[in-house]
């Protein structure tokens, strides 16, 4: 029969909020060394350790240059991990073969794996830094990015002159929401929008009510 062109649903965001999660799981950890006190030690070897992991936790404490750069890597890392994981080209390519499918221009099998592949790959990078940028805004809400605590030969002053403060201090306000929150509010929301319209149109867009008052979009 004759021939049907269709589509392949590649999400942008395939992660979700699993890489903001394993970001975070991990970024705590220095903070959780800086909780041991062995600077009080008998021990002078213990002083000295103590005194490490007290300098380390506070690189990487919250709303820190190196924390915050961290932060946008790993959440970049893990999107590509977490879609290495989750969706297998190979497997797309065989059952797009087996169902006598093809992309125009590409050959069945190995061929449309790598595209796919590829094509993957490039959303992916735009996907984690929507992430990266989504889990930014809180912080810069509450910490700002602090890029004037770098050492003066890496420009520490000149952020300091010529950036807001607001930028670099936070803007001093109590926002209880984080990236991952954001991110399952919006996933949330957007999921019963299409749970309401795929009922709507089981219903023939006559909507819930007896008299019709919740309807879906008509055409002539």
């Amino acid at each position: 029969m004759g021939g049907v062109s269709t589509h392949l649903p590649l999400k942008v965001n395939s992660g979700g909020v699993m890489p903001i999660i394993f970001a975070v799981s991990i970024l705590t950890f220095p903070q959780t060394l800086g909780l041991f006190r062995l600077d009080q030690s008998s021990f002078i070897i213990f002083r000295y350790l103590g005194a490490g992991l007290a300098w380390f936790s506070k690189l990487f404490a919250y709303g820190e240059p190196l924390y915050t750069l961290s932060y946008v890597l790993m959440i970049i890392f893990f999107a590509h991990f977490y879609l290495s994981i989750v969706y297998n080209p190979d497997e797309v390519a065989d059952n797009v073969r087996k169902q006598g499918g093809f992309m125009p221009g590409i050959r069945p099998g190995k061929r449309t794996a790598d595209y796919l592949d590829d094509v993957l790959t490039k959303i992916t990078w735009v996907g984690g830094l929507y992430l990266a940028l989504i889990a930014l805004i809180p912080e810069i809400m509450l910490a700002g990015l602090r890029v004037n605590h770098l050492p003066v030969w890496l420009g520490g002053g000149w952020f300091d002159a010529h950036f807001p403060t607001w930028l670099l201090h936070g803007l001093n306000v109590n926002f209880y929401f984080g990236g991952t929150s954001l991110l399952i509010v919006v996933g949330v929301a957007m999921d019963t929008v299409q749970q309401v319209e795929a009922q709507l149109i089981m219903r023939h867009y006559e909507g819930f009510l007896k008299k019709g008052r919740i309807r879906g979009r008509r055409t002539a």
